[in-house]
């Protein structure tokens, strides 16, 4: 079980992770490097601050240096180094969605009947974002010659690296899990041997995007690191012991430092910066710790987030806005009420887990 020892790292790093985050923000503020959302639900909160991800790895970085000389800190730093690459690469991608790439026009169905444009059919009253293939080729019929739907807004779509950009980003980043050469060969005592190398990959890769599609609300993927790492910890403790369960112990309090500042209505948002190491550093810490297996049950809400939009983008099933989260919100479920879903189904996913694997 996590000790005394374990609490106070937490709330040390918790403390140091919010003191940074709010360092990060004023910088952010005076440098006027700030979001603009285009889901039409979430345009309130243009101008808050984004890439405050570095605020989490400033103070993880910190923890880091200060247990340097503990036996129980190699997994800790490799964790942090891999996952400062990650927070690097998140920061171009962020850079990068400051050019405006297009503007999608916004439309509302003003009248008394059902229109459908695209793959969506709006009810009398609704609005929705011109986004997809076929609601463009929709548009100069159904708008400008039927006038059926009126235009209410056009929102700035950010430039963003392509999909196959992205992976192969992803993919370099995840290849330094083999390079300190600590890399286990077993999953929970079953030997694979030389295909940890490929799965090792494959799982740092999946982590990444399943936190950076999670992260679309207020302390939704900060939440959830925090409770899936937190549960982590307990599982590394008792099976492997301090030196696995520490960067997990680290990654939740600085988790719940940034929540100080991210929680609803946040006041700086991680970015990619964040996403990319959050997602980096929980499944490092996974790989590092032995804990693969538990460590991805604990991470099942983001993990059926991609699943279902994968699902979504083979058109195997239909949603009028992606990820999951937003299509909820789409449907009139309140920003908090999700949050606190998707917090509450991690938790309870977790003290299962952690039950069925006779940590309790």
């Amino acid at each position: 079980m996590l000790g005394q020892v374990d609490v106070i790292i937490f709330i040390i790093t918790l403390i140091v992770t919010a003191l940074f985050t709010a360092f990060v923000r004023r910088e952010l503020i005076a440098a006027d490097i700030r979001d603009n959302p285009i889901v039409s639900e979430h345009r309130q909160k243009s101008g808050t601050p984004t890439m405050g991800g570095f605020g989490i790895l400033l103070g993880v970085i910190l923890m880091a240096l200060f247990l340097f000389n503990q036996p129980s800190n190699s997994y800790l730093i490799i964790t942090v180094l891999i996952m400062v690459a990650a927070g690097f690469f998140g920061m171009f991608d962020d850079l990068l969605g400051f050019k405006v790439k297009e503007y999608q026009k916004v439309v509302l169905n003003d009248g008394d009947t059902p229109v459908k444009i695209g793959l969506l059919t709006l009810a009398p009253g609704e609005e929705a974002r011109i986004a997809s293939p076929k609601a463009k080729e929709d548009y100069a019929q159904i708008v400008e010659k039927e006038h059926k739907l009126k235009v209410v807004d056009e929102i700035p779509i950010k430039s963003e690296t392509t999909e196959t950009e992205k992976i192969i980003i992803q993919f370099v980043v995840a290849c330094f899990i083999v390079i300190p050469g600590v890399l286990q060969s077993n999953i929970m005592g079953i030997e694979i041997g030389i295909l940890m190398i490929p799965l090792a990959i494959l799982a740092v890769i999946g982590s990444i995007n399943a936190v950076n599609l999670i992260d679309g609300m207020d302390g939704l993927a900060a939440g959830i690191i925090a409770i899936a790492s937190l549960a982590s910890a307990f599982f590394a403790s008792m099976t492997t012991g301090a030196v696995a369960s520490l960067p997990f112990v680290v990654l939740s309090g600085a988790c719940v430092g940034f929540l100080v500042l991210n929680h609803y209505p946040a006041k700086i948002f991680m970015g990619d910066t964040g996403s990319f190491a959050l997602g980096t550093g929980y499944m490092v810490a996974a790989l590092l710790g032995n804990t693969l297996i538990f460590s991805i049950i604990a991470l099942a809400v983001p993990i059926i987030s991609v699943i279902i939009s994968l699902m979504h983008r083979a058109h195997i099933i239909t949603l009028p806005v992606e990820p999951l989260h937003h299509t909820l919100n789409y449907h009139g479920m309140s920003e908090q009420k999700i949050i606190l879903l998707y917090w509450a189904i991690t938790l309870v996913v977790s003290i299962v887990a952690l039950f069925i694997f006779g940590v309790f």
